[in-house]
């Protein structure tokens, strides 16, 4: 069952991580991963700051969530993301086994989760997730349009 009033107050956290990769310069991307209402691990893009082009926010969740429970699969987990998965954090998802995404803004030009394609979905893989979209969009979209616009001019 879908709460919205929950995926908004976790959404809100997301926001509050791709506020902090902002303000390091890094793009504003923030992401959790909750369990049964209890936030697991919080994580913003550092991609710049570690030049790791695998430090995506989804995927540094991904990796303190499982430290935290000791275990690769987070079964139950539902990942909270600011931006549509791009390919690489979406087949990080699946491998994961988390059941559930929630993500905010839409990706046109590499999300892989409606967008470009839809691996968490794809029937030929061995696990597929619940989707949730548009969960504070507009919030998530301004964030990242104020940090285009501040790198062009």
């Amino acid at each position: 069952m879908v709460d919205y009033e929950s995926d908004t107050n976790f959404m809100e956290k997301a926001i509050s991580q791709a506020q902090r990769a902002y303000d390091l310069g890094e793009v504003p991307v923030g992401a959790l991963i909750t369990r049964k209402g209890e936030v697991l691990s919080e994580a913003h893009n550092l991609t710049g700051s570690m030049n790791d082009p695998t430090a995506h926010a989804e995927v540094l969740a991904i990796r303190k969530a499982s430290e935290r429970l000791r275990d690769w699969r987070l079964v139950g987990c539902t990942l909270y993301t600011t931006l549509e998965p791009c390919a690489m954090c979406a087949g990080a998802l699946v491998l994961s086994r988390i059941e559930r995404l929630v993500f905010g803004a839409a990706d046109p030009k590499s999300g892989m989760v409606g967008s470009l394609g839809n691996l968490v979905c794809d029937d030929r893989l061995n696990h597929r997730l619940e989707v949730t979209s548009g969960i504070l969009q507009d919030e998530s979209a301004d964030l990242l349009r104020s940090y285009f616009k501040n790198r062009r001019s």
